[in-house]
């Protein structure tokens, strides 16, 4: 059986990938739904990484103004200038169905969204890392 560390890691590597996605997609002029649902993926799938990291049970959603909640529950708040990623959330479903309205947000802005919050998240884990570390180190 997979660690919550193990489980943590796999989604901000899927995190990631999704990210990569959504630059490519960008760069290929793809639709803005497509673009934007990969940006919601990689913040949906980096918040629930840090959520696996602390041991802390999440549910099977897409809602990430919920995600956050449970973030900041485990007293692990994403930082201020990421309170706006919620607004990623429509595109978890919108983007599957055809002649659904993009959601007004710029795709620069939800790109940067997504990397912030992967590099918040890959931050949490970091330090996590450490902390686990020096508590297995013998003192001197």
């Amino acid at each position: 059986m997979a660690s919550q560390h193990d489980l943590a890691t796999t989604l901000l590597a899927l995190a990631a990938d999704d990210l990569a996605a959504a630059k490519t997609l960008l760069d290929a002029e793809s639709s803005a739904l497509i673009v934007g649902f990969h940006c919601q993926q990689a913040v949906e799938k980096a918040l629930k990484a840090v959520l696996a990291e602390r041991g802390a049970d999440f549910p099977y959603t897409h809602d990430v103004g919920l995600l956050i909640q449970l973030c900041e529950d485990a007293a692990t708040a994403p930082p201020e200038e990421l309170r706006d990623i919620d607004r990623l959330t429509p595109f978890a479903v919108q983007a599957r169905y055809s002649g659904v309205q993009v959601p007004d947000l710029a795709l620069e802005t939800a790109l940067a969204w997504a990397d912030e919050t992967l590099e918040w998240s890959r931050a949490q884990l970091e330090s996590s890392e450490t902390t686990e570390q020096r508590a297995q180190d013998p003192p001197h």
